[in-house]
């Protein structure tokens, strides 16, 4: 995990489902959690997938966090190639 709270990936375009849309009140709300996101604080993933994201950024692969959002959990993953981070429900997945 990056403490320096520098970007360590980028994201690439931002994109949210429909249910992430009708929980949130505005987009705003997710910013810390897209910041937490590309500075490797992958939230309340278990440790082998923090692990597994950790192998992700230096071998290329998708990294996902998972963070509670309103009581909800939100997954915020971006994919392989770095070109887009989506913010979803699990449900949605």
């Amino acid at each position: 995990m990056n403490h320096s709270g520098i970007p360590i990936f980028r994201y690439g375009e931002l994109r949210l489902t429909k249910g992430v849309d009708k929980l949130i009140s505005h987009h705003a709300e997710l910013l810390p959690y897209i910041a937490k996101h590309i500075t490797g604080d992958w939230g309340v993933l278990a440790l082998d997938d923090k692990q597994s994201n950790d192998e992700a950024l230096q071998f290329g692969g998708r990294l996902l966090s998972v963070y509670m959002f309103k009581e909800r959990k939100i997954w915020v993953m971006t994919e392989a190639d770095r070109r887009s981070t989506v913010v979803l429900l699990p449900e949605e997945y």
